[in-house]
């Protein structure tokens, strides 16, 4: 591990940087993302026009999605630049009209009306929507460019399925399509390539693109932004038809055609040659093994070469020579002849179907046979790829590569050359390793798992849920993500198919109806067709329509026009749609709208079960069009005031909470989160993530109440903490190996600021940085990691996520995530492990109420990894809420922590700096760092802090126990009903074993305290309460009590009503008087929930006393399962009803086994 042993004696200076230096500066260095350098391009491409006497613009059009999901957004940051800049951001309403208009760039001066020299131009898309581009593609690619025009064509391929439907390749459709393919490796690529690709465009009259994975785009870097670091060089003696290749009017496809493919491709191939865009990167003059690699492939080729050890002197040996293709088709040949030449072996690396390998194959067969080398790839021994079985295959045409499985097929292969004896044994020892780390890492299961799931108060939430009976068709986005819950919601199709699968199945099936989940933003996209498509099928189903306001998995983007609600219902009128509804969480809003269809019906969100049960039964094709705002933009737009914040909170009392889970059930919310009490686990509701949703009310327990405020109470200024920093650490040196550092954690907490803070730092010192984030679908309260790659030279960094068992620091801001196998796999075990050991709940916890993030044997996973390294954990969520008031700054704490502890190669003053430059709370993120940093340096502050946290205290003996609910029931009835249960519990104590007494007194207590009107009054109005209250949120504040009188017919309707504050004086009266309970002049006793709850407890007391009197007669196995059955009893009205009934069921049964045979 690279840990220095001294303080580095010299200042590293920093230096000065606008965050707008990656747009505007075209000088030295700047650093940015991948989509940055995007951004950046058509912006460079201006001012290099201007400087060689062009007047040109630019044009960028296209449509989001991951891997290029932000590129909009960071489009729209920078407006007044592009305008500046003669640059026009127009995004398409799909990616095949965005292509179409960027067709229309090129056109502009075919009348002689133009405005400009030429119109740069560039469209962007994800592979689905190159796959719908197809038709205007080939049609804008033959008629070609502008001479002072181009176009690139920016497509992301997502190889691992992390953010689609289906894994993606779209090389094949560029290539039928005639458009050259550019693969970077780098953002210094993106940069370079892109002046080539513009250039290459305009010289051949062709269309150019270029292929964006994640690992590529999705990574920061410092990049050298020097306009005169690439200068394209046109080839001369090149074939060119008189009149030019480039676009004109009038012109026939004939000849289109016949020019690009006689004329435009060999011009590529010369421009490809002239400006050496493919290049040998590892030289070796008596070469017998060549590698052949591009973009994310060629990056893991060179990590796994440097797993087995083989790099400068070691290559040598093996005679081994690199060549990194910039420009994967077509092939440049005369390269590639050169590069292959004294080859025995030649390996090609590329993921997914072979595109570089085909070509390779097909311009070298004609070679002699002792020229030719042999071509290994994902065939091998002289056979195809389809005569290959996978079982032969060196590498596989599916998934995505890692470099783990590339070194060991180098290895194979180096392996059966002729080489030293000693170069040998160094590769099989590396390889040995590395089967010895794999095979640790197969026996490691994960015992938790972090998915993707809908953010805290998604409109998803609620509106993706189904009547029972009936099943709904899946959309895309964050749609996708009710697919993958087992709700009901099953299969998928592409954008735009929404629910059209049906008009072919509902011929074959008895089912009658189908319910379809469709976003406002694929409606607008392409969707609206699939309505039309299903009227015109006549097809019994229905559209549930979610009108969010944004197109929240790639940023919160509103849909790329014009969309209102009524304006939506009338497009669906003119359809000839049945019967349209909506249903929304502000039916006040809709009511006030103007220009709604008429005869569609309002209803509250409350009314969804109800509204679909009565859509199904409807013959045609019915909508429901679900209102209510993204859950996440709600969030973003509060915080730039352009969004109503309302002063409510929800607070659970959670001495009255029973922790049945219905209010997840209802709410679908993962700010719903367990609490340890004396009772054992019960809700609390996370005020940080929180949205402001409130569907967590509805759920039927009176233990829910608002409170009048919009802010949460802020903390007592911790007064342990010293002013100023702490001494600082040693720094760790940089030497020939980056240090690597991974943050993992949840996606939405700021695992990616981390990175970013870093990175940024980095580049303020002049060194190297690479920083991937692995996010995608995940961002939605998934896993989230940070990769991050610290180095005195760029070119020490290969791969972009960092290898198995090459990790030196994990900050594990979430604990699952920290304890999977993904992140246990890459630390070394020297690495250094800081981790939060406070738990947040997973999706799993809205399925199984009583579970509980297994933090221990997750950090106890951690320390058996790190046996020669350092494990830190400690509650950092706790610490970051008790002195900074908010759980967000828990990472800045973390970071803070790891920089303390010397991990870190980086000044204090340069993070210090990128927190600046970041300009998000400030403040608060610096003083979380400065406090990370007293928490490594002073570590009794710790305690001191954990000291202030209030805590509960449970029971830890029998004893303890009986005594804690005796007073309880003191407090609930009277002295003598506490009695009853302290005898009934010292009973079974004496004859009982301690573990079925210990049940037994936990669950007395639990059908003895059944909590009745007089009970919930109590305890909604007690001390306790009150301190709660007003620990969170501060004294004096109004609350709103959600519950369900039974005299109002509550339980009929199954729904909650709101009572203001005024309700507090007749709920203390009734809570005073307790001693009416199962008297005559009780009210309540003639309910039948309540006398189902009396004939229980009385049930359970005399079961109690029965094996208590004599324990010989019983089973005391079946006792021990029957003593426990009340802990699954819980919750209020038909909730507890339910679950009673069941357990009574599964008592009588045990019943039948619970006395001896011979009794």
């Amino acid at each position: 591990m690279n840990i220095a042993t001294k303080f580095t004696p010299h200042k590293i200076p920093t230096k000065d940087v606008s965050l707008d230096d990656k747009y505007l500066s075209d000088d030295g260095t700047a650093y940015m993302t991948g989509i940055q350098a995007m951004v950046r391009l058509p912006l460079a491409q201006t001012r290099r026009d201007t400087l060689n006497g062009y007047h040109t613009a630019g044009f960028i059009s296209g449509y989001r999605g991951s891997p290029v999901g932000n590129y909009d957004n960071f489009l729209w940051q920078v407006e007044g630049i592009l305008k500046d800049h003669h640059v026009v951001f127009q995004p398409g309403v799909n990616e095949d009209l965005a292509a179409t208009a960027i067709w229309g760039t090129q056109q502009a001066n075919l009348t002689g009306q133009g405005k400009y020299d030429g119109v740069t131009a560039w469209w962007y898309g994800k592979g689905p929507g190159v796959d719908r581009s197809g038709d205007v593609f080939r049609h804008a690619n033959l008629a070609g460019t502008s001479e002072l025009g181009g176009v690139v064509a920016f497509f992301g391929d997502d190889h691992s399925c992390k953010s689609s439907t289906v894994p993606h390749q779209s090389e094949h459709v560029m290539i039928g399509c005639g458009i050259p393919i550019f693969y970077p490796t780098s953002i210094q690529q993106i940069l370079d390539l892109g002046v080539h690709a513009i250039a290459m465009s305009r010289f051949a009259g062709v269309w150019t693109s270029m292929k964006l994975v994640s690992e590529i785009v999705e990574t920061s870097a410092s990049v050298h932004v020097d306009l005169d670091r690439i200068t394209p060089l046109l080839p001369q003696n090149v074939q060119m038809p008189e009149d030019g290749v480039n676009i004109r009017w009038p012109d026939h496809g004939i000849q289109q055609e016949e020019r690009l493919y006689k004329y435009r491709l060999p011009a590529v191939l010369a421009y490809a040659r002239e400006n050496e865009l493919n290049q040998v990167t590892w030289h070796c003059p008596d070469a017998r093994i060549g590698i052949v690699a591009s973009g994310k492939g060629y990056l893991d080729t060179i990590e796994a070469l440097r797993i087995l050890g083989i790099e400068g002197e070691t290559a040598e040996q093996l005679g081994l020579r690199v060549y990194q293709v910039a420009l994967i088709w077509p092939l440049e040949p005369q390269g590639l002849h050169e590069f292959a030449e004294g080859l025995e072996e030649l390996i090609v690396v590329e993921e997914k179907r072979p595109i570089l390998e085909a070509q390779i194959k097909d311009e070298l067969y004609a070679l002699p046979d002792g020229k030719r080398p042999r071509i290994i790839g994902k065939a091998c021994d002289g056979k195809g790829e389809w005569s290959t079985s996978i079982d032969e295959a060196p590498l596989i045409g599916h998934y995505e590569f890692q470099p783990e499985p590339i070194a060991k097929m180098l290895a194979a292969r180096f392996l059966k050359l002729d080489i030293p004896e000693s170069l040998k044994t160094h590769i099989q020892s590396k390889i040995e390793l590395l089967q010895k780390a794999e095979q640790a890492s197969q026996h490691v299961l994960d015992i938790a798992e972090r998915k993707p799931f809908f953010c805290s108060g998604c409109p998803h939430n609620s509106s993706t849920k189904l009547p029972e009976g009936s099943r709904a068709l899946g959309g895309i986005g964050c749609h996708y993500i009710a697919v993958l819950q087992n709700h009901g919601t099953e299969t998928f199709s592409q954008m735009g198919g929404e629910g059209v699968s049906w008009a072919g199945a509902s011929h074959f099936t008895n089912e009658k109806h189908i319910f379809a989940n469709l976003g406002d933003g694929t409606y607008f996209h392409s969707g609206y067709l699939a309505i039309r498509q299903a009227i015109a099928a006549k097809l019994n189903m229905t559209y549930k329509i979610l009108y969010n306001d944004a197109v929240a998995m790639t940023g919160g983007q509103h849909v790329d026009g014009h969309l209102s609600v009524a304006q939506l219902t009338r497009q669906l009128d003119a359809e000839g749609i049945t019967k349209q509804v909506i249903v929304t969480d502000e039916p006040e809003l809709i009511h006030a709208e103007e220009g709604i269809a008429s005869h569609v019906e309002i209803y509250h969100r409350n009314e969804l079960d109800d509204v679909q049960r009565k859509l199904r039964e409807i013959s045609g094709v019915t909508a429901l069009i679900y209102v209510q705002t993204c859950a996440s933009e709600k969030r973003r737009r509060r915080k730039r005031n352009a969004y109503p914040d309302v002063a409510e909170r929800v607070f659970i009392n959670s001495e009255i909470c029973e922790g049945c889970g219905d209010c997840s059930k209802k709410s679908n919310c993962l700010s719903i989160e367990p609490i340890e009490t004396a009772l054992g686990t019960k809700r609390q509701i996370n005020q940080s993530s929180c949205n402001k949703d409130f569907s967590c009310v509805e759920g039927f327990c009176p233990s829910f109440v608002t409170v009048h405020t919009r802010d949460i109470k802020r903390p007592e200024v911790f007064k342990g903490i010293e002013a100023g920093w702490p001494e600082k650490p040693i720094i760790p040196e940089l030497d020939q190996q980056p240090i690597r550092i991974m943050v993992g954690g949840i996606g939405g907490t700021g695992v990616v600021t981390a990175g970013a803070l870093l990175g940024m730092a980095a580049h303020l010192e002049n060194k190297a940085a690479r920083i991937m984030d692995m996010a995608g679908l995940a961002q939605k309260g998934g896993t989230v990691y940070s990769y991050i790659q610290l180095a005195t030279e760029d070119d020490q960094i290969s791969a972009t996520k960092i290898p198995a068992g090459q990790c030196d620091v994990l900050i594990g801001a979430d604990a699952i995530v920290a304890g999977s196998n993904a992140a246990l796999s890459r630390l070394k075990a020297d690495a250094v492990v800081i981790v939060n050991e406070d738990g947040s709940p997973t999706s799993t916890f809205l399925e199984s109420r009583d579970w509980y993030a297994p933090i221990t044997d997750l950090i106890q996973r951690l320390r058996g990894r790190t046996t020669q390294g350092k494990l830190i954990s400690l509650p950092v969520t706790r610490i970051a809420t008790q002195v900074l008031g908010d759980a967000i700054f828990a990472n800045q704490i973390l970071l803070g922590m790891a920089w303390q502890a010397g991990q870190i190669p980086l000044k204090r003053e340069s993070i210090e700096k990128a927190i600046h430059l970041n300009g998000t709370a400030t403040e608060k993120n610096l003083e979380a760092f400065r406090i990370g940093c007293h928490l490594i340096s002073n570590p009794d502050l710790i305690k001191n802090i954990i000291a202030t946290i209030p805590t509960t205290r449970k029971p830890t003996t029998l004893a303890e126990l009986v005594e804690d609910r005796s007073a309880r029931l003191v407090e609930y009835w009277n002295d003598d009903y506490a009695t009853q249960y302290r005898n009934l519990a010292e009973q079974a104590a004496k004859v009982l074993p301690e573990e079925l007494a210990e049940t037994i007194a936990t669950q007395l207590y639990r059908v003895m305290a059944y909590k009745d009107e007089y009970e919930v009054a109590r305890l909604l109005t007690g001390k306790s309460f009150k301190q709660s209250i007003e620990a969170q949120f501060g004294q004096g504040l109004r609350l709103t009590y959600h519950l369900a009188p039974p005299a109002l017919g509550a339980h009929g309707a199954i729904r909650k009503r709101a009572f203001g504050y005024w309700m507090r004086i007749p709920m203390m009266i009734l809570g005073r008087l307790q001693w009416l309970r199962e008297t005559f002049l009780d009210p309540f006793a003639l309910q039948q929930e309540r006398q189902k709850e009396h004939a229980w407890r009385d049930r359970y007391i005399a079961f109690v006393k029965a094996i208590s009197s004599a324990p010989e007669k019983y089973d005391l196995s079946v006792a021990e399962k029957i003593a426990q059955l009340p802990a699954d009893v819980r919750g209020f009205g038909h909730v507890k009803m339910q679950a009673m009934e069941t357990a009574i069921q599964r008592w009588d049964q045990l019943s039948l086994s619970l006395r001896k045979a011979d009794q």
